[in-house]
């Protein structure tokens, strides 16, 4: 018997009340139906491949823009104490934000989602005991530096649901909630999203555009920061070079490589005139032949 995520059983649980109405419809291709709603999301698109290992995954190519639905939200903590931003800390990149709480406080799951790392670096070592969790708008979130944890890998959990206490674990000076948002693997400011001196998000979605990244990245440090003084490092080409554990080649020629996101009705042709390039030369790239039908949302590289 097939299992459906919650979101399915959302749907299917919203349904209910008309089934009544329904009743010469096959059950089965209502839930496949359901399912197919489903998987046809964000996170469905940009991501090919699941593993409880890699945190910072390069597997997923960074589109040059993509909308964040941030609807079904909730906020991490209750803290509204920012004390470290996104960016140059230490001549090093920071790339999340540190929230103030103390050991003990519960972190909840910021959307709707499934588990897909649990663990722990260890003592004086990076994250310390994190978990990292894949929505179903297309974002990844970390919750670093934690004390116990409170869900499983592959476990699906909702916008909301308690999933750790807060801690002092790994590399930290002090009980704090260490928070990323990663699109792609690449860490994506949190503040450009997320306003915790407010307990809100910006808005009901959020555009990342690659064009406008590092402006926008800078104004929301100054927004919804520390209120310190600003250190800049916002660079995202930067961030995505340093991402993952391949030799500095590889990171090197990967901040080269461009993305498209195919939209309704786009052909290879099309798309190919777009960016200057040839159909020959994206079939290549990606591993396609010429006469492939394209999906609304499907990512191809084009250099």
């Amino acid at each position: 018997m097939t299992v459906l995520p919650a979101a399915g059983q959302d749907l299917l649980a919203n349904q209910a009340p008309i089934d009544r109405k329904m009743k010469g419809i096959d059950s089965l291709m209502l839930q496949q139906l359901i399912i197919n709603e489903v998987w046809e999301s964000p996170a469905a698109d940009l991501y090919t491949d699941w593993d409880n290992m890699t945190v910072h995954q390069t597997t997923a190519a960074l589109p040059d823009s993509f909308r964040i639905d941030l609807r079904d939200f909730c906020m991490p903590t209750t803290s509204r104490v920012v004390t470290s931003n996104y960016g140059a800390r230490w001549r090093r990149q920071h790339k999340g934000l540190d929230i103030k709480v103390y050991i003990g406080d519960t972190i909840r799951a910021a959307f709707s989602g499934k588990v897909r790392i649990v663990k722990n670096e260890g003592a004086r070592r990076g994250y310390g005991k994190y978990i990292v969790i894949r929505h179903t708008n297309g974002l990844e979130t970390i919750y670093g530096h934690l004390s116990k944890w409170l869900v499983e890998e592959n476990q699906e959990v909702r916008a909301g649901d308690p999933i750790a206490l807060g801690g002092n674990t790994g590399r930290s000076t002090g009980s704090h909630l260490h928070f990323e948002t990663r699109l792609c693997g690449v860490a994506l400011n949190p503040a450009l999203m997320f306003d915790f001196k407010n307990q809100d998000v910006v808005g009901d979605e959020w555009l990342f555009n690659r064009d406008s990244y590092n402006r926008e990245s800078a104004e929301a440090t100054r927004l919804r920061g520390t209120g310190g003084v600003y250190r800049g490092g916002d660079d995202l080409e930067a961030n995505m070079a340093s991402r993952g554990s391949k030799s500095s080649v590889s990171r090197a020629s990967s901040v080269n490589v461009r993305y498209h996101k195919v939209r309704k009705g786009e052909t290879l042709s099309a798309i190919a005139r777009k960016h200057h390039t040839t159909v020959s030369s994206i079939c290549s790239l990606n591993g396609i032949k010429k006469t492939m039908t394209l999906r609304p949302g499907q990512i191809l590289k084009y250099n």
